[in-house]
């Protein structure tokens, strides 16, 4: 019995062009109507393209798919599930580190409820970070545009960043802060991330932490951490350092957005 390419892509599931461009590389051969343009194909079309179906399921492009088919021996196909075991492999690594991410993400929404305008004395974690705003200026140039490109291909393994200077914090007027994106020491080593100017190392020290919040947009300021300074003052601790944290989550409220921040003050 013969069908018609329509009915082939709907017993099969594949769509008409998938099937066109099996003819066009050979590996099914539909005959035309004596009295039309239709194709039709047969059983033996029917079980090569199952074949076709059959390497699909193992992520073969269509291109290998039909190069496949134009090996001259098994040995060859053998080779084409080798280098697409080591893909598997890199999929495998890649979706254990976004599952162990995914964990560290609940973890840190978890703190926030408890940290929210409170403040206890950490360990920061070491990380290094990619700065690529200052206050309100994007830095803008081809080098850095392609450094921005590279460290966005790092989500979600990166947090939105900002550093403030210890001096602003003190400071009513006080804008002087950058933002940029930061990687935990952990994730860097497992991206194989390289640290080299202009991409900074921040080692693991002693902090005030904290979590707090910033409603709506140009809100954003040093006095949102005055609280935290002035809760060094009374352990009778000295800030040491600029003040740095990561947005943990936006969410919407009163019709704007809050985001939520957990930031740390390097003291001693």
């Amino acid at each position: 019995m013969l069908y018609k390419i329509g009915e082939i892509a709907e017993i099969l599931g594949v769509t008409r062009d998938t099937l066109r461009y099996y003819e066009k590389r050979g590996i099914v051969k539909p005959v035309k109507g004596a009295e039309n343009d239709y194709r039709y194909y047969d059983f033996w079309d029917v079980n090569f393209l199952l074949d076709c179906i059959w390497y699909r399921a193992y992520d073969f492009s269509l291109e290998q798919v039909a190069d496949i088919f134009k090996m001259e021996s098994y040995h060859d196909i053998s080779d084409m599930f080798r280098g697409k075991e080591e893909e598997y492999r890199a999929a495998i690594r890649r979706n254990e580190l976004l599952l162990e991410r995914s964990e560290h993400q609940r973890a840190e929404l978890a703190r926030i409820e408890g940290l929210l305008g409170r403040c206890e004395l950490a360990m920061c974690p070491e990380h290094i970070l990619y700065f690529n705003r200052y206050t309100e200026d994007f830095a803008n140039s081809p080098k850095l545009n392609r450094l921005s490109r590279e460290w966005l291909s790092f989500m979600p393994f990166t947090h939105r960043y900002f550093e403030i200077s210890a001096d602003d914090l003190t400071r009513d007027d006080g804008r002087d802060y950058r933002w940029g994106l930061e990687l935990s020491s952990h994730y860097a080593e497992k991206l194989n991330v390289k640290v080299a100017p202009p991409i900074e190392h921040r080692p693991s020290v002693l902090c005030v932490r904290s979590v707090f919040k910033n409603v709506g947009k140009g809100n954003f300021s040093p006095r949102h951490l005055r609280y935290m300074v002035d809760y060094a003052k009374d352990k009778e601790m000295t800030v040491c350092g600029d003040a740095s944290g990561i947005l943990l989550a936006s969410v919407p409220e009163a019709g704007d957005f809050a985001g939520y921040f957990e930031a740390w003050l390097p003291v001693e």
